[in-house]
């Protein structure tokens, strides 16, 4: 008894085929060259686009990676500020503004988990969280991180892709700590 194979879209033109393997994306050569053409344009546009973003882009990038860990970090501790338990939209709420401290934007002692309440309505409830902090990261890293105000932030933009690549290994590690 022989199996009948079922008819494929083809990637490239959307037409039905019947594939030769079961690994075919497409339905012929035309078709064959004309993705393969789409993937090495996809490629040299992302690189043109990495190559053309400015520090500010990437700092931007390294904040929004940094954010998604603090955020998988803290998900199962409460708000800093005010204890209630933190739902499935919560900020990365820095203790030290990025504003007033760039050089602390991404020290993660000075970032945690915030209720949007807290973070956005009550302008980051600086008591509350002021009064929680040495009691999450102890009394010698709340030192430590007082001790740093003054420093000044000077992030190369190889540093700031470091950083990105730092996260997201974060990131994915975070990922299959929790799958286990």
């Amino acid at each position: 008894m022989e199996r009948k194979v079922k008819n494929k879209k083809c990637k490239e033109c959307g037409g039905n085929f019947t594939p030769f393997k079961t690994t075919q994306v497409v339905c012929g050569a035309k078709c064959a060259a004309k993705l393969a053409e789409t993937k090495v344009w996809k490629e040299k546009k992302k690189v043109m686009i990495e190559n053309t973003r400015t520090r500010t882009e990437w700092l931007s990038l390294l904040q929004i990676v940094f954010n998604k860990y603090i955020r998988l970090r803290d998900a199962n501790k409460p708000c800093i500020s005010c204890e209630r338990p933190l739902t499935n939209k919560f900020d990365a709420g820095h203790f030290l503004s990025v504003g007033s401290y760039p050089n602390l934007r991404f020290n993660e002692d000075n970032v945690h988990g915030q209720c949007v309440y807290c973070n956005q309505h009550q302008h980051g409830n600086q008591i509350e969280y002021g009064l929680r902090l040495p009691l999450r990261i102890g009394n010698d890293a709340y030192n430590r991180l007082m001790n740093k105000r003054g420093d000044a932030l000077k992030l190369t933009l190889d540093e700031i892709k470091e950083l990105i690549k730092i996260y997201k290994s974060k990131i994915k590690e975070h990922g299959k700590s929790t799958n286990n």
